[in-house]
């Protein structure tokens, strides 16, 4: 079962959650202030305790308010602290907040266009319900705390960051940390909000998990232990036949590595048999380096037939390329109605003829190719990856991977919540990692996972795999390394 640790919620979603957590409780609007303050200093204290001199800027709303709470308690501590505001705030709680601030002997200043020295800077200043891209002095703000040599602490969200996106709203505070109050924001999660939030955690402030049951979050978090439990352990009396036949489609001309990662990382990750269909220049060098994978010639779509009618999964797009030879055998594999892993070139044929599909398929496009499959660009991707990953299923009718920082994956009748990505890292940008997940999910598709637990387990792996490759460093890591730490991630599901 999913977990408030494990849930995504909308700026929406959490004034709903707020707002019940109160009627809950009996608790108001500056008792959770208060909560949000002792645990973002919590954070402080764990992470910085060293750090004598915090400045805390603080806007007019709830987020200033935390801010003015957490600067007293920091106060309280023996810290040297100053508070800088945009203004004098507007809300209730806030204002009270900066009372008890003041009452304490805290000094409030305006912004002067350049930041105090200090060891910490901490990002009070807007929270989960800015829609629109700063301008004045909070942009100002914002530049000064991104060129602060210090590091920056965000409070629920970084400034400039749209909670339920996870894009940049133009300026964006870039913190070391972020202390996420109550329950995660989507946005903090994939694509650029990975970044702006740095370092997260979650702070539940000690409300009871009841207030989250009424609300529906629309995304959560893969779980580990979870999808452990969606491949099931082989018995002893088995063979080959059981764990199904992946035939890899693709490899023209001067591409034949792309479909030879795909092939291994197939066999990798559990499938009996693995076939590849290429063109006829590729089959000795893949013979060489990998025995274990059936390779034959296929110059056109006759000879494409005698292997689909063996095939139980089809891996289609690695290195397909785009001329004649790769769309006529992308359009006999699609006629087979095999079900299907659609990556890089049999993506962007897709996108050219669109079609909706009955059979079980993949389609696992980084943000170029989903723009490609919306008729869109990929800045308007990125801007909102949740809506973009889920409007690819509806149009498809196909389960999607939205691969990239925080990878998304959407199932295809739309009835399960969008599952993200906690795991990868930036070495994985790299050629022919696409070819590997490819793989990878045709595979457990073979040993009979349905389309959402196949492609959501097989991001988890792969990213979890290329975390332990990426241990020697964020550069240099190469798709081919992928393959001993897949074996590894995917033995505690498979049980060997």
């Amino acid at each position: 079962m999913d977990t408030p640790a494990s849930l995504l919620y909308t700026a929406a979603q959490m004034r709903r959650i707020d707002a019940c957590a109160l009627a809950a409780t009996g608790l108001h609007g500056f008792d959770l202030m208060r909560r949000a303050a002792a645990a973002a200093f919590a954070v402080l204290e764990r992470r910085w305790p060293r750090a004598q001199h915090i400045v805390v800027c603080c806007g007019v709303g709830k987020n200033g308010g935390d801010g003015y709470l957490l600067a007293r308690l920091a106060r309280q501590a023996g810290r040297d602290v100053s508070v800088i505001a945009l203004a004098a705030p507007r809300d209730a709680d806030a204002q009270a907040a900066a009372e008890s601030w003041q009452v304490a002997g805290g000094p409030v200043q305006g912004f002067s266009g350049t930041l105090p020295a200090a060891d910490l800077y901490v990002d009070a200043l807007f929270g989960i319900g800015l829609d629109r891209a700063l301008d004045g002095a909070a942009a100002q703000l914002v530049d000064a705390l991104n060129a602060a040599a210090a590091p920056v602490l965000a409070l629920d969200l970084p400034s400039g960051l749209c909670a339920d996106t996870g894009a940049r709203l133009g300026r964006c505070v870039e913190a070391t940390a972020t202390v996420s109050f109550i329950g995660w924001k989507r946005g903090q999660h994939s694509g650029a909000g990975l970044d702006a939030c740095g370092d997260c955690e979650l702070a539940t402030l000690d409300l009871p998990g009841s207030i989250f049951e009424e609300e529906s979050a629309g995304a959560s978090l893969l779980q580990w232990p979870q999808l452990l439990q969606v491949l099931p352990p082989r018995p002893r009396d088995v063979h080959k036949g059981r764990f199904g036949h992946v035939l890899a489609v693709g490899g023209d001309l001067g591409m034949g590595g792309a479909i030879r990662l795909a092939g291994e990382a197939a066999l990798r990750c559990g499938a009996g048999l693995v076939s590849i269909a290429t063109q006829a220049e590729h089959v000795s060098a893949l013979l060489a380096a990998r025995p274990e994978l059936m390779v034959r010639a296929v110059a056109g779509q006759q000879e494409l037939d005698a292997l689909l009618q063996r095939a139980d999964v089809l891996a289609l797009g690695p290195g397909l390329g785009a001329r004649s030879w790769g769309h006529a055998l992308w359009h006999r594999a699609l006629a087979s109605e095999k079900t299907a892993v659609l990556d890089a070139d049999a993506l962007n044929l897709l996108a050219r003829q669109p079609r909706r599909f009955a059979a079980t398929t993949v389609l696992t496009p980084h943000p170029a190719e989903a723009a490609r499959l919306l008729d869109s660009d990929t800045a308007s991707i990125q801007a909102n990856r949740y809506a973009a990953v889920q409007a690819i299923a509806e149009r498809y009718h196909a389960t999607v991977v939205l691969k990239g920082a925080g990878s998304l994956v959407a199932a295809a009748d739309g009835a399960m919540p969008v599952a993200v990505c906690p795991w990868g890292n930036p070495a994985m940008a790299t050629a022919g990692m696409g070819d590997v997940l490819t793989g990878a999910i045709a595979a457990l598709l073979a040993q009979g996972l349905s389309g959402w637990d196949a492609a959501r387990l097989g991001v988890a792996a792969h990213a979890r795999a290329g975390d332990l490759a990426a241990a020697g460093g964020a550069r240099g890591l190469l798709a081919g390394d992928m393959f001993q730490p897949l074996r590894q991630v995917l033995a505690g599901a498979a049980h060997g």
